[in-house]
């Protein structure tokens, strides 16, 4: 009986998820009755790629709230355009916004930039750990050097670039760290195995750094997005070395838009929530699925998850 109850109440939660929202309970709870992004006016936050995509909305919302900002990337000129346009739909000047040129790749630039963040600003309170790139590739197909590559961009760049600006929060005794995770580091993803690895593995970081700063009042806020519009799978690692997907989304696709992603972003930030779906469905009926009742969705995953390797055999980038 218990059992059946269970189950009755998995099906009408699914049947609501599914049907209304495009965001976890928790963050709906929040964008409705908690701090709303203008609580964070005066902050200093340091978004990295925030050239295009969910970091250059992530740039657009976080000025909108006030905060002042510093916009890294490795495209300087287009850090400069968002830079205008922060300006434009602001109260921020230009004073109120680095422009700070990063390669995410190049790990020992990493201290001297937060030392130059530092010195520009006297702190930083906000670090959004953003850039990254996705992939496309069946695991049994993808060479070994993409895994490196994929794992340097997207796991221990956003590592290294925290430890660099970490000091400063530790000594200022303050600060919050958000990361641009995505469903795929909570649920295995055919097709972009190497990219959803990568995505746990930061997971399974910032989830214990969250732990270990707690005394220094330093908080962790993880943004898991579903799928979202931009210009990822142009760029998308793929199963050969060097090589880019070159893809560009349709407007057709079931993708949440990159300024709403980033506005639940920084909601998520300003109450800072441990953690955030950011999705439409099926992918956040999935997430519910995986986090309550992980013997079931797995067994479903496997089943339904062919679909989605099939796919990619056929070389359809339709996948988040």
């Amino acid at each position: 009986m218990l059992m059946l109850l269970g189950v009755g109440i998995i099906v009408v939660l699914g049947i609501i998820i599914f049907k209304y929202l495009d965001c976890d309970l928790t963050l709906l709870w929040n964008l409705k009755y908690g701090k709303q992004p203008n609580c964070l006016a005066g902050k200093v936050v340091w978004i990295t790629g925030c050239s295009s995509g969910i970091g250059e909305g992530l740039a657009y919302e976080f000025a909108s709230a006030g905060c002042r900002l510093v916009l890294s990337a490795r495209r300087e000129n287009l850090l400069k355009e968002v830079k205008q346009k922060c300006i434009e739909i602001s109260t921020l000047t230009a004073d109120d916004i680095l422009v700070q040129p990063l390669d995410l790749l190049d790990f020992s630039s990493h201290p001297s930039v937060a030392e130059t963040v530092i010195k520009y600003f006297k702190k930083v309170d906000i670090l959004v750990n953003n850039a990254g790139r996705s992939q496309r590739g069946l695991i049994v197909e993808t060479a070994l050097e993409v895994d490196r590559q994929v794992f340097e961009l997207d796991l221990l760049a956003p590592i290294s670039v925290t430890k660099a600006i970490l000091p400063y929060m530790i000594k200022q005794r303050q600060g919050h760290i958000m990361c641009t995770s995505s469903v795929a580091g909570k649920l295995g993803a055919p097709g972009s195995g190497t990219y959803s690895a990568a995505k746990h593995g930061i997971q399974g970081f910032f989830d214990t750094l969250r732990i270990e700063c707690a005394p220094d009042n330093i908080g962790v806020t993880m943004a898991c997005p579903g799928p979202v519009f931009s210009d990822a799978l142009v760029h998308a690692f793929t199963s050969e070395p060097d090589k880019k997907l070159n893809v560009e989304m349709q407007k057709s696709w079931n993708r949440m838009t990159a300024r709403r992603c980033a506005y639940l972003m920084v909601v998520a930030a300003a109450n800072k929530l441990h953690e955030a779906w950011l999705t439409p469905n099926p992918e956040l009926f999935y997430c519910y699925l995986f986090q309550y009742t992980p013997y079931i969705a797995k067994k479903i995953a496997v089943k339904l998850g062919q679909g989605r390797a099939n796919k990619v055999k056929a070389g359809i980038a339709n996948l988040h």
